[in-house]
């Protein structure tokens, strides 16, 4: 039974919250940005805690206004709730409209955001509830006059917004909107420093009037171009039917959105027919000159070649014909300068580029006459300026070799020819150029490698120190090469004393006693001959190389004290080189 209830409960409760609407209404999904919205969010429950959206990219005129009905039908009750706003939108395109919420029955409820597509300003509202007729719609006017509404490609027209208000009202604030766009057309904006109110005519009535914008505009392009319109926001104080103690009526301010609309203009193409080949665009009255700074020089001297157009048109809008010289005259890019004022009547002034020219050989040089072309506005036709050939007459220098070979045999003979590649002998083919930014020592090779070698040297100096201390702890290896030293060492002294005899043969008995001590591991006192006899032929040594070695000895100790030749004594330094070289080979 106690499950049954509950089931009835929780049925009834879901049918209660699910019988709960909240919802955002509005009265049109695409409206001009002139016209005005209204946004309902209505529900059939009551709430609290009503929170509405931030309502971005439009501003509130009026709201919340809160409706509330209720009514009983048949004993079912049926009760709505709203809070309604009135929006203008404050920009163009697609602009969202968040979601609004509210608690009702302890739940929260929200609503779907709704998207709304905002187009340019109309000239009338469609719909009088969404944008309330207002007393001052005949008093004021905003237009966009343009002076020309068909003109030729690059042809200058102006267009000068003006708001145009009756004596009866007055204005005491305005936006700008929407900013009128130019696509495909190039346009300059003239300055209004001061907003002036003259007095002007509308519709043949007398009326206040404020020039707001001057632009002029080129068309770019042939055919029908639109102009989107400005649209501002103004604010207005109009007289009401009341009237002050004083008898002057009393005014109130309110809010009104206009709009100069879209003008269309009907863009003509220039003729094809007599167009010239060398035409690049340009429109309007111009004169045209090539005016070189000199006409004779020296080598290596150079003379500034200046192209200039001046006149009215669009200067800024086409380029200038470019001089052809000969292959000996070196020209280089030119400098372009621009001297143009932009007032309301169009684009007038100058423009230039200037070449510097430098001659590479002596002689006389024609630069080819320049033509330029232009579509005159007033005739509406093309004409053509041809400037005059320059002469570039170059006084010394070497020769080129076409002038060289046009030359008769024998002229000049003693003149050598220069060849086409002489003229670049001067460009250094191999240089010393260095990088102005060198690559940071921090993080480079040498910085890492000069990091690691440290670590790497360590295992060698490991090595080194075990070889060391094993070397020190061999007493008998040590003693040997000791020998073995000194045996060369007494060696070499024993060369050097060829001329004095008892210091020759000292240094060669103890040469060969430290060689014995070195080979056969004996000590200085053990050195007996017969020792010496019984060891090396132990150790495998031929008898006839230990006799003479013996022999040898023996000669050492009586020849200190035995007269001798100098023959002598080269012989036996020899000798002991050939026995320690026998018995090296021999002992084992």
């Amino acid at each position: 039974m106690k499950k049954l209830v509950l089931l009835y409960i929780l049925f009834f409760s879901i049918t209660a919250f699910a019988q709960v609407q909240f919802e955002a209404k509005v009265s049109k999904n695409s409206l001009g940005l002139n016209e005005r919205l209204r946004v309902d969010f209505a529900m059939n429950a009551d709430g609290d805690n009503f929170t509405p959206p931030d309502f971005e990219g439009f501003r509130v005129v009026n709201g919340p206004m809160q409706q509330v009905s209720q009514s009983w039908v048949n004993g079912k009750v049926t009760f709505n709730k709203a809070y309604s706003y009135f929006l203008i939108p404050t920009r163009k395109g697609s602009i969202t409209i968040d979601q609004a919420s509210i608690e009702i029955n302890g739940q929260t409820y929200k609503t779907s955001p709704l998207k709304i597509n905002v187009t340019a300003a109309i000239d009338i509202p469609k719909n009088p509830q969404d944008s309330p007729q207002i007393s001052a719609d005949d008093a004021i006017h905003l237009v966009a006059e343009v002076s020309k509404a068909n003109p030729y490609i690059n042809e200058p027209i102006t267009v000068v917004y003006k708001l145009y208000f009756s004596y009866n009202v007055g204005i005491s604030n305005f936006r700008e909107l929407d900013k009128p766009k130019y696509n495909d057309f190039w346009s300059q904006n003239i300055e209004i420093k001061n907003l002036e109110v003259e007095e002007g005519t509308y519709n043949g009535e007398r009326t206040r009037v404020i020039t707001l914008r001057k632009t002029v505009l080129y068309p770019q392009k042939s055919g029908k171009l639109v102009l989107e319109p400005l649209s501002m926001e103004l604010d207005i104080e109009i007289p009401t039917n009341r009237r002050t103690m004083f008898g002057q009526y009393v005014t109130t301010q309110v809010t009104k959105r206009v709009s100069a609309g879209a003008k269309t203009i009907n863009v003509k193409a220039l003729p094809e027919k007599g167009k010239p080949d060398d035409f690049t665009g340009a429109v309007g009255s111009f004169t045209f000159e090539a005016t070189p700074s000199k006409t004779t020089l020296k080598h290596g001297e150079s003379l500034d070649l200046k192209v200039s157009v001046s006149g009215k048109g669009n200067l800024k809008l086409f380029d200038l014909p470019k001089p052809v010289v000969p292959t000996a005259l070196e020209m280089y890019d030119p400098v372009h300068k621009e001297n143009v004022n932009s007032p309301l009547s169009g684009m007038s002034g100058s423009i230039s580029d200037s070449y510097a020219i430098i001659p590479q050989f002596k002689g006389e040089y024609p630069i080819k006459p320049m033509t330029f072309s232009y579509f005159d506005l007033k005739s509406q036709t093309y004409k053509t300026i041809v400037s005059p050939e320059i002469m570039v007459k170059v006084l010394d220098g070497p020769e080129s070799t076409e002038a060289i070979a046009a030359k008769k045999p024998g002229e000049n003979s003693n003149k050598k020819a220069i060849s086409a590649a002489s003229k670049f002998e001067f460009i250094k083919l191999k240089t010393n150029l260095k990088p102005i930014k060198k690559p940071d020592f921090f993080g480079s090779s040498l910085f890492y490698g000069l990091l690691v070698i440290p670590f790497l040297g360590i295992p060698v100096l490991m090595i080194f120190r075990s070889k060391k201390e094993a070397r020190d702890g061999d007493v008998l290896g040590n003693r040997i090469r000791r020998s073995n030293k000194l045996a060369k060492k007494y060696l070499s002294q024993a060369k050097k004393q060829f001329q004095n005899k008892e210091l020759f043969y000292i240094a060669l008995e103890k040469a060969l006693h430290n060689f014995l001590k070195a080979k056969l591991h004996i000590e200085t006192t053990e050195m007996s001959k017969d020792t010496i006899t019984t060891i090396l032929l132990q150790r495998k040594a031929k008898e006839e190389t230990v006799s003479e070695f013996i022999k040898l000895v023996e000669n050492c100790e009586i020849a200190r004290y035995a007269p001798s030749s100098s023959s002598a004594i080269h012989s036996d330094f020899d000798k002991a080189v050939g026995l320690i070289s026998e018995l090296e080979k021999q002992i084992v």
